[in-house]
């Protein structure tokens, strides 16, 4: 079948459909509200509302359509922003719509439970994905297809078993000779954040000056996962190192800045940070930058600090989600003596 209707965007943000002359396909696209005749470049504008680009597709239905991904998703960009979505998750859920359908080669509203399942088996044994990445694409497909195309099929699919893996978990001492290894004060400062306000590195890269609150001895994260703002800890060796990178910098609108001042650092340059400090430490565990933050939270739990507290300072919304930190920890089991040597140091006894 040859190439008959392509639908693009104009700089207006307007859906342009054009396609041959055919009186049957000119009976269906006035029957779409808002529709207007360009004659001079022959073709079709809508205002890109939503629902538009769906009704298009389902008049078309049957038809080889070309489609701009620019705006294949649009509508779905402009749902998942009005609820206030995070910019990372606006990202993944288009990302896993567009590469969904790229992979089973059809129409959205061709889209079967069948094409859900295969696309899922497809991500966890040729991609290797991970239990939250299969989670993440499940919630994508749902929010599209369940919330905005209103399709049930979407709600049968199964959601995989989480992996039921323990975070890394850094030594005191450890901890010590990353922060201890790193010379720029700007680095060693992004680092003892991180460990010592249990920080996510998406929020320690966002901190403004004015969320270091010196007199109280707190940090302010505005806006975090699930969009709840929270205080956390801020410890005296921190303040210090911070008020020292104050001096030499002077940060303005963020107080980590990039190569651009109006723009924060990235997370991936956060996360090279911390890689290259460990290696300069010779810590040798399989460790990323938000295992500091496991471990701020286990040394809490280890001195004896309540759940309930660390919940509230690392921002956790359910508190079985804090709990996995008594797992790791080590305050119960250094109170275990080992039979090994219980049962020599009996025999040397005996």
């Amino acid at each position: 079948m040859d190439l008959k209707i392509k639908i693009l965007k104009d700089r207006e943000n307007n859906l342009i459909v054009s396609f041959p002359y055919n009186p049957q396909f000119v009976e269906k696209i006035k029957t779409i509200r808002g529709h207007r005749w360009h004659p001079e470049e022959k073709y079709w504008s809508f205002p890109n509302s939503n629902g538009t680009l769906e009704k298009i597709l389902e008049l078309f239905e049957g038809e080889k359509i070309y489609i701009d991904p620019a705006i294949q998703f649009e509508d779905l960009r402009k749902e998942l922003v009005s609820r206030k979505y995070s910019y990372k998750t606006v990202k993944a859920y288009i990302y896993f719509n567009r590469d969904f359908l790229k992979f089973i080669h059809k129409k959205p509203l061709d889209v079967n439970d069948n094409d859900i399942k295969e696309y899922l088996v497809y991500l966890f044994e040729k991609k290797g994905a991970s239990t939250s990445t299969l989670n993440q694409a499940i919630n994508a497909l749902k929010f599209y297809y369940g919330n905005m195309l209103k399709r049930k099929f979407v709600f049968e699919v199964k959601r995989p078993r989480k992996d039921k893996k323990l975070p890394v978990v850094l030594s005191k001492e450890e901890v010590a000779k990353i922060l201890d290894s790193v010379d720029n004060i700007k680095h060693k400062a992004i680092l003892m954040l991180v460990y010592s306000s249990g920080l996510r590195v998406g929020e320690v890269v966002k901190l403004k000056p004015e969320d270091i609150d010196g007199n109280r001895m707190l940090v302010f994260i505005k806006g975090t996962k699930g969009r709840k703002d929270r205080y956390t800890l801020l410890s005296e060796v921190t303040l210090k190192s911070l008020r020292e990178y104050w001096k030499e910098y002077r940060p303005t609108k963020w107080l980590f800045p990039g190569p651009d001042k109006e723009r924060h650092i990235t997370i991936r340059t956060a996360q090279r940070i911390f890689e290259t400090a460990c290696e300069l430490a010779g810590v040798k565990k399989e460790v990323t930058i938000h295992s500091l933050r496991h471990s701020f939270a286990t040394h809490l739990l280890e001195n004896g600090i309540d759940l309930r507290y660390i919940q509230e300072l690392l921002g956790h919304k359910s508190s079985k989600t804090t709990e996995i930190y008594t797992h790791v920890s080590s305050k119960d089991f250094m109170r275990i003596r080992n039979p090994l040597d219980q049962m020599l140091e009996e025999k040397k006894s005996g």
